[in-house]
């Protein structure tokens, strides 16, 4: 497995969001695709404080108890937890609260990558910043990311050289069907910064994966088919029908699955440190493991001009 840097740590091209563990997923659930990625050569797990009403991160900490030294922890803060009563927060003593359940129900001594989940719009960043790095200097994170940033907050971000530590990743909503990173400034403020994209929702919420027929009924029981109503009309708009057959005609012509063409490509833009996706089970795991090939200019072409 290919790997790729986000600052000082080496995380691999195929990643697993963690967001169905303690949700779909219990224990053994989670335990079958944490090992199921391990030995495929998987070392990104992505998790939040938030997910699975915070048990996404006790099944994590479980799953990789004997094998902690071959992981890359991430989980991010600042979108509150239950019973809190917070929301969106950056603020210091928020922090040190947050990181120190998130340990605790990780079960581990240090987070490789923390991530402020949501930007926070009433703290100073260089607040939030200072104490980031004042917790990597007790050894409590190595790394720092954050989340739904766009090129400008990234810049401001890089800007506040005073608190000594900057954000090494930033994670947004970026696929074939959802290019706004190459709009807003992301992309471009990434690739002269040196911060690594991690794209979420990388397969557009299932559209992607090849198994849903933008012309047949939604499978029951998917995440697009549990979708509230206002959300899932964005995502079953006719531009994103139109593109989703677009790019089924591509894959059914070049004989590559739709599954690989939304993963290689991703994996091509120089940005992208890792392609972080959702598995529910260990054969999902291992067909996201195969599904980054090397794509020719042909076929990217093809696809760039399906979706842009």
């Amino acid at each position: 497995m290919t790997r790729r840097a986000i600052g000082s740590l080496d995380v691999s091209l195929v990643g697993i969001g963690c967001n169905n563990f303690g949700a779909r997923l219990d224990q053994d659930g989670t335990s079958a695709v944490v090992h199921a990625a391990l030995d495929a050569g998987i070392n990104f797990f992505d998790t939040a404080d938030i997910y699975g009403n915070t048990q996404s991160e006790v099944l994590l900490g479980v799953a990789l108890r004997e094998r902690r030294d071959e992981a890359i922890v991430a989980t991010k803060f600042g979108m509150g937890t239950a019973g809190n009563g917070t929301e969106f927060s950056a603020r210091p003593e928020y922090i040190r609260f947050a990181l120190e359940a998130s340990l605790r129900r990780l079960d581990i001594a240090t987070i490789d990558l923390y991530q402020l989940h949501f930007p926070d719009a009433q703290t100073p960043l260089e607040d939030t910043l200072a104490t980031l790095a004042a917790l990597r200097d007790e050894g409590k994170i190595r790394e720092i990311g954050c989340s739904n940033f766009d090129g400008a907050m990234l810049r401001h971000a890089a800007s506040l050289t005073s608190a000594g530590i900057t954000f090494r990743s930033v994670q947004n909503q970026y696929s074939l069907l959802h290019r706004t990173p190459e709009h807003d400034d992301t992309l471009a403020a990434c690739a002269e910064l040196g911060v690594g994209f991690l794209p979420y929702y990388p397969l557009a919420n299932g559209w992607l994966t090849g198994k849903f027929d933008p012309d047949a009924p939604l499978v029951e029981g998917t995440r697009l088919a549990n979708m509230p109503a206002d959300r899932q009309g964005v995502w079953m708009s006719d531009e994103i029908l139109d593109r989703v057959r677009a790019l089924r005609a591509i894959s059914t012509d070049t004989s590559i699955p739709l599954l690989t063409l939304a993963f290689s490509w991703l994996a091509a833009q120089p940005a992208v440190s890792s392609v972080i996706a959702g598995a529910s089970n260990p054969d999902q795991v291992r067909a996201n493991a195969a599904a980054v090939v090397d794509l020719s200019d042909d076929v990217r072409r093809l696809l760039d001009d399906a979706t842009a």
